[in-house]
């Protein structure tokens, strides 16, 4: 059983920063592929950035090109989203996923940027 626990959400201004984490529970964290989800009121869920293995590989959604980096640490059992130059579209509960035999989500946590 995979458990993904995310954190560092809260409440930003505009122009402001975060950064995410995602712990995870698994025997095997270094095969998981992980990736962030977010889902703003009234949308739909989308892919905002993944990563592989190894963090050699990344992708992120357009809208947060330049401004969002993934990153995880092995070690650790740990993937981040630093988060900068926040807008208020990016006002979302913001989800830790971990992709390996099955497809396992974390709760959320809230991000509203907001002045």
């Amino acid at each position: 059983q995979v458990q993904l626990v995310e954190s560092g959400g809260g409440l930003v201004q505009p122009g402001g920063s975060l950064r995410l984490s995602c712990a995870v529970s698994a025997f095997r964290f270094s095969v998981l592929a992980m990736s962030w989800h977010r889902q703003a009121p009234g949308k739909e869920r989308e892919l905002v950035a993944a990563i592989d293995t190894t963090g050699g590989n990344t992708n992120y959604v357009d809208s947060v090109k330049g401004r969002f980096t993934i990153s995880r640490d092995n070690a650790k059992n740990t993937v981040y989203l630093q988060m900068n130059s926040l807008q208020p579209e990016d006002t979302a509960v913001y989800y830790c996923v971990a992709h390996g035999q099955y497809i396992y989500w974390g709760r959320g946590t809230q991000v509203t940027v907001s002045s």
